[in-house]
Formats: C-alpha cells, structure tokens, sequence
C-alpha cells in the first residue's frame, strides 16, 4: 500500500519581488494553500533566485532544521553565531536554529543570479543550542547514484540534522533506472525533479515537479532524458 501526492510546478506559490523570484512548494508567507502547508516533517521547499548584488536582510528563526542547495550561482552568510560565509553550487549548508539565530544571506556577485533552494524541516528536538554546519559535495558520486547529502548522524556522508531525514542529490543519465530503499520505517519520499524528466514509480516528472510518496518502503527512478533530482526522505509524523 502507497499513497502519493502529485505537485506540479505550476501550481506552487509564486512571488516577484523584482530583486527575488520565488516559488513555494509549501504555504509560504503571503500565500496559503490548506492542501500544501507541508509533506510530514518537511514546512518549506522554496525554489528561489535572487537577483546580483541582492540578498534577505538579517531575520530571525528558531527550533527549524534549515538547509539551503545552491543550485547556480554563490550566496554569502552571516549569522548570529559568528559564521560569515559563502556557498557555492555544489555545497550544502545547513543551520539548526534551535533556542533561536539570526542570519542574513545575499547574493555577492553583482554580474550573475544565484539559484537555491531553501528546505525547512521542524526538528524531532526543541531548543537545542544553535548550530552551523557546511560542506562542499563530491558531485561524481551523483552520477548514476543517489549521492547522499544529509542525515541525522554526524559520522555519516553529507551534513546532518536534528531529525530522522536523508537526503541525496542525483544525475541520471537518459534511460538510467535504479532503486532506494527506506531507511527508517515510517518514513516518506519526498522527490523533487531539478532538470529533464523523470519517472518516479511511473509518474512522470517534469522539470520542478514534485512527489511525496509514503506507505511504501522503496521507490524506482528512471530518467527519461538526462536529469537531476533531489529526493528526500522525510518523517511522516515526529
């Protein structure tokens, strides 16, 4: 038994604000849809380019896994807890906001757009002491693969979370099928297609097409043309 749920790019919020353009997966400041406030753990998957020399001013969050994926581009961060950095395509970053941060993050090149996303997921655990952490992926392990950015385990391959979620980020070649398998029982997929097509257990993916997908302990990806995807597995419940 498996239930899915279908969100196609166009029918996610949508925002210009001239020097940001974004889209919303899930209900996201000024727009709301009772049918998409979140997938499980997951409150936010916000597909955003900024604008050169553009940027978010400093802001608050607490007790939110926050994780951002530059997709092109860089985005220069500053925080409360002293980290001034800046990502680039092929990091990841994550912050666990914990008892409470403040950060601001802008796009420093002043010739270029920078493209990311921006994923929240409420933690399994409230008021932790606030924590930074970034790394740069080795992006040959996406080929053919589902290359592992994120779990809970500080040991493990990619960054880590204060919750039972796994991430990977892939490049499928045209015609390239594989299976994942669930790492915690319980948990769902939440798959979102990044360029080309895919089919995730027969439904067909174009580009910034998403899927959630739970009740089920393992899924198939084929790529219909060249693509890249990201695909999380989520708590259904905390």
């Amino acid at each position: 038994m498996k239930n899915t749920v279908l969100h196609t790019a166009d029918s996610r919020g949508h925002a210009n604000h001239g020097w940001l353009n974004a889209y919303h997966s899930f209900s996201f400041a000024s727009w709301y849809n009772p049918d998409k406030v979140q997938f499980g753990m997951l409150r936010v998957l916000n597909d955003d380019t900024v604008a050169a020399g553009m940027g978010f001013g400093t802001h608050p969050h607490d007790n939110m896994e926050i994780i951002t994926i530059p997709l092109e581009g860089d985005l220069a961060h500053k925080d409360s807890m002293g980290n001034t950095e800046t990502i680039k395509t092929g990091d990841v970053q994550v912050m666990s906001a914990g008892t409470g941060v403040q950060h601001s993050e802008f796009n420093p090149n002043h010739d270029q757009q920078t493209k990311l996303f921006q994923i929240w997921l409420f933690p399994k655990v409230r008021n932790v002491e606030p924590r930074y952490q970034q790394i740069t992926l080795d992006v040959t392990k996406q080929k053919n693969d589902f290359a592992q950015i994120l779990s809970p385990n500080a040991n493990d391959e990619g960054v880590w979370i204060y919750q039972d979620a796994w991430f990977y980020l892939s490049d499928f070649d045209k015609d390239f099928s594989k299976k994942l398998t669930l790492k915690k029982e319980g948990n769902g997929f939440y798959i979102m297609n990044i360029e080309g097509e895919i089919e995730v257990n027969r439904e067909k993916l174009k580009k910034r097409d998403a899927i959630g997908i739970w009740e089920t302990s393992e899924i198939e990806i084929k790529a219909n043309t060249d693509a890249k995807f990201l695909v999380m597995e989520i708590p259904m419940e905390q």
